[in-house]
């Protein structure tokens, strides 16, 4: 049988694009009421949400990842030295340090004394170390001194004047920065991330006697604010680890390893582990910028006729137009005489009676000795020999002046550095190369662009004007031309 009831309506359905629009007018309401409680209430009165939010935007720090280039301000120089030696060294340092531009502090082992104050404000400002007697491990340790020394990085971060901080740069005092360079090539360098940044010795034997993993504190090292962060914590517990050790570089180095940081080589940092004149190293210096020297008691003043002080006075006056071509070497030719010209921009130049390739004359002429006397080898690059054959000894011309315009002109194009004949060379010409001599030279001016740096890596060629028995040779600096061969 069959059964017939009443029919039922059926309700029309919502197409799935009503649905979307209805959820989307509903969350916009949703958010309207959420932001008019949050952001405008009369009073203000949104506490409840601080912490919500707080969870989901970064922390604020005066180290924030940002994207604005590294700066001199992002560097706190960390420079360590005591009071026997300041009064000698204090030039070194003032001639880089910049008054009100850089930031960091002197760190002594006692109290100035009154022949040291009033304390100068060319000088950075100056603290006096912790008394390391109170650490549980100091009589066990080997070298207290050097304890101190490494525990300088700590009470810096202590002093809790990190605000936009990047970069601590550890070194001593009579290390000689050049900042420019520094920051430059700290500016490749993440310093959120675990870095340091710094060179071993020039001399193998050295190196050996420490570690071949070890930034050499005079040469200057770099630590990057996360890790001095991390170090901070860590510091007086790595000492208790390591009392043996008797260089603070050493335990700087160790410290580190055991945070899994290991060191980064840069060529443009130098601390200068040898002895006498030094002139054929900085003559034939690696195309890295250059960034610190070091040792200069220890070393010949770096220009003839003048003691030390004199002399790193005289090679900041180039650093000061621009040290992006410091020490840069840069080879070019005169080959109707058979000559050729290595400038080392800034410092000296050379002329060889004789064509030579750049692989050669980037060694260095071994003008120097090593830290200490030791067998061969000696070096961690290769040199050359100095030698009184006149088709290879150079006739040598060091800095003499800079200028920042053509003289007897307001065009500001370029720096005209000039180098001086520092000593006659005695030797006869170069017969087997025509007997072309350069004696008659007496001075040599480079010409250089002052409209920009140089591309750090990479090195410029150049071009020789010079009228036979003339007694000045004009050289003007420019960009290699493609696939250009120095040879």
């Amino acid at each position: 049988m069959s059964f017939s009831g009443p029919s039922i309506q059926q309700k029309p359905q919502l197409s799935s694009l009503q649905i979307l629009w209805k959820g989307i007018v509903i969350s916009g309401f949703v958010l309207f009421l959420f932001y008019n409680v949050l952001y405008h209430h009369p009073n203000n009165d949104h506490d409840l949400f601080v912490p919500f939010i707080a969870q989901k935007l970064p922390a604020s720090s005066p180290n924030n990842v940002t994207s604005s280039p590294t700066n001199l301000s992002h560097i706190m120089f960390v420079l360590v030295g005591c009071i026997r030696t300041w009064k000698y060294r204090r030039p070194y340092i003032e001639a880089w340090w910049r008054e009100n531009k850089t930031r960091g502090n002197i760190w002594l082992d006692v109290a100035p004394t009154q022949e040291l104050l009033p304390w100068p404000s060319s000088s950075p400002p100056f603290r006096v170390n912790e008394d390391i007697k109170k650490l549980k491990i100091y009589p066990k340790l080997v070298n207290p001194v050097e304890v101190r020394i490494y525990r300088s990085v700590l009470e810096t971060f202590r002093l809790e004047d990190n605000k936009d901080v990047r970069w601590f740069v550890m070194a001593d005092d009579d290390s000689l920065f050049f900042l420019d360079n520094l920051v430059e090539v700290l500016g490749k360098y993440d310093h959120t991330k675990y870095y340091y940044i710094g060179t071993n010795s020039e001399c193998i034997k050295s190196n050996y006697d420490f570690s071949f993993d070890m930034g050499f504190g005079g040469a200057g090292y770099a630590l990057s604010y996360a890790l001095v962060e991390a170090l901070a914590s860590t510091i007086d517990e790595c000492i208790e680890r390591y009392p043996h050790l008797s260089l603070s570089d050493y335990l700087s180095s160790s410290c580190s390893a055991d945070l899994g940081v290991d060191l980064i080589i840069e060529k443009g940092i130098h601390q200068i582990d040898l002895r006498g004149d030094i002139s054929g190293l900085l003559s034939s210096h690696p195309k890295s910028p250059l960034i610190t020297l070091h040792h200069f008691d220890a070393i010949a003043p770096i220009f003839p006729s003048m003691n030390r002080t004199e002399a790193v006075n005289h090679l900041m006056k180039p650093a000061k137009l621009d040290q992006s071509r410091l020490l840069q070497q840069t080879i070019c030719y005169l080959r109707q005489s058979n000559w050729t010209f290595s400038i080392s921009w800034g410092y000296s130049a050379h002329i060889y009676e004789s064509i030579f390739p750049r692989s050669i004359l980037r060694r260095p002429l071994e003008t120097f000795r090593p830290w200490k006397e030791d067998r061969p080898p000696l070096f961690m690059f290769n040199t050359r020999r100095p030698s009184n054959d006149p088709c290879k000894a150079p006739h040598v011309f060091s800095l003499e002046g800079v200028l920042d315009r053509d003289e007897g002109s307001s065009s500001h194009e370029h720096i005209i550095t000039t180098y001086s004949r520092s000593l006659q060379r005695n030797l006869p010409a170069c017969s087997s190369n025509g007997n072309h001599s350069a004696d008659p030279i007496v001075k040599i001016q480079v010409f250089s662009s002052s409209t920009g740096r140089k591309e750090a890596g990479r090195i410029e060629c150049c071009d020789v004007d010079y009228v036979a028995g003339k007694d000045i040779a004009n050289v003007k600096l420019r960009a290699c031309m493609k696939s250009e061969v120095l040879a």
